[in-house]
C-alpha cells in the first residue's frame, strides 16, 4: 500500500501521514488539485467525495460531499490558506451542513506537501488540531482510518487506464474483514458499461459467469427502494443447479454509481452483502470498481472460495466484447 506511516502526536496536536508513489511530485500535485481526480480517492471506500466549487488560491473555497452506500451525505469545506504550486498547499477543513453553514464540530488545519524521492514522489499530510479533545474526537470518528484508506486509493488514479487494461483482468483487494474491492478496466465508454449493467437484454448476454450457463430471469431497477431478481441455470449437459440472487436498490447516481443489497434466493436467513458499483471513464475506457461489504470475515472467505472473482472475470471479458461490438 502507498501509505507508509501514520503518526498521531497528542503533544504536538498533529496527525502526520506519509505515502510514496512511483510518480514525481508534480503528478501528485495534479491529483490533489484537480477536483475530478481528487474526488476519485478523497474519502474511504464506500464514501466517495464529490467536489463542487474548487478555488485554488489563498482565501479560496472548495466544497465537497461524501455519500455513503445508503445515500447519507456528509459535507465539508476547505478554505485554502497557502498555495505553493507545485510543492504544497494548506487548508482549513470544516464540517458544514446542507446549507453550507459550519457545524458544531472541530475544524482542523492540514498541510499537503509533495516532494521527490529516489523512486518517484511523496505526499506528506500534516493535520493540526486546536486541542487534545478535538484530536481525540476526530480520531474516534475514524479520521485516521478514512484518510489512510482514501490515500491508498490514489495509486489507481495515477495509472494510465488504457495501458493498465492491456495486461490485467479483474483484480481483488481485501480491504478488511468485511470489505473487498474488485476492479476491472473495460475498453469501452461508461455510458455503455452502465447500460450493460441495467438493461436486461444486454445483461442476459454477458452476466453469465463460466461458459454453459444462461440467465432466464433478469428483473432490474435503478430506482432507490426498487428491487431486482436474477436467476441462472446450466445449459443441457452442464453440471450445476439453478440459483439466483435478489436485492434492493439503496443508492443511485445514474451513469456513475449504484449500491444494492444482495442475498441468495430461497435463503431468507442467509448472509446479505452490500454491493457498491462505480464507473469512471478516461480516454474512452472505463474503470469499473465493485466494493462489496460482507457481514463478517467468515462469510467473505466462504464466498470468495467459490471462485467468484474468476466468474466475474469471465463475465467482464464477455461484457467487454459486447460493449466493444
Amino acid at each position: 500500500m502507498p501509505v507508509t506511516s501514520v503518526v498521531s502526536d497528542p503533544h504536538a496536536l498533529t496527525v502526520t501521514l506519509v505515502a510514496d508513489f512511483p510518480v514525481g511530485p508534480e503528478r501528485l500535485w495534479k491529483a490533489f488539485t484537480d477536483p475530478r481526480q481528487l474526488e476519485r480517492f478523497w474519502g474511504p471506500p464506500g464514501y466517495p467525495a464529490t467536489f463542487g466549487a474548487f478555488d485554488l488560491r489563498p482565501g479560496g473555497i472548495a466544497d465537497y460531499a461524501m455519500t455513503s452506500p445508503r445515500g447519507e451525505v456528509s459535507r465539508g469545506r476547505w478554505e485554502f490558506t497557502k498555495v505553493s504550486d507545485p510543492s504544497s498547499f494548506e487548508v482549513i477543513d470544516t464540517f458544514v451542513d446542507d446549507s453550507g453553514d459550519a457545524m458544531d464540530m472541530p475544524a482542523s488545519r492540514t498541510e499537503f506537501a509533495f516532494t521527490g524521492t529516489d523512486g518517484g514522489g511523496r505526499v506528506t499530510s500534516t493535520t493540526h488540531f486546536t486541542s487534545v479533545e478535538a484530536l481525540e474526537q476526530l480520531t474516534a470518528m475514524g479520521m485516521i482510518e478514512g484518510l489512510t484508506m482514501g490515500v491508498n486509493q490514489l495509486d489507481i488514479v495515477l495509472r494510465d487506464l488504457r495501458e493498465y487494461a492491456q495486461s490485467r483482468g479483474a483484480e481483488l483487494e481485501i480491504l478488511d474483514d468485511q470489505h473487498v474491492r474488485i476492479t476491472r478496466v473495460i475498453r469501452g465508454p461508461r455510458e455503455l458499461v452502465w447500460r450493460a449493467h441495467f438493461e436486461p437484454e444486454l445483461m442476459q448476454k454477458w452476466l453469465l459467469g463460466p461458459d454453459g450457463w444462461t440467465m432466464p430471469v433478469c428483473e432490474t431497477s435503478t430506482e432507490v427502494g426498487g428491487t431486482y431478481r436474477y436467476e441462472w441455470e446450466p445449459a443441457p449437459g452442464v453440471e450445476g443447479e439453478r440459483f439466483g440472487f435478489e436485492g434492493e436498490v439503496l443508492h443511485v447516481e445514474p451513469g456513475r454509481r449504484a449500491v444494492t443489497t444482495e442475498r441468495m434466493i430461497g435463503m431468507p436467513d442467509g448472509p446479505t452483502t452490500i454491493n457498491d458499483l462505480s464507473l469512471y471513464e478516461e480516454d474512452g475506457v472505463t474503470l469499473l470498481t465493485q466494493l462489496i461489504e460482507y457481514p463478517d470475515a467468515a462469510t467473505r472467505d466462504m464466498i470468495l472460495e467459490t471462485g467468484m472473482v474468476d466468474g466475474m472475470e469471465a463475465s467482464y471479458a464477455r461484457m467487454e466484447a459486447l460493449v466493444l461490438a
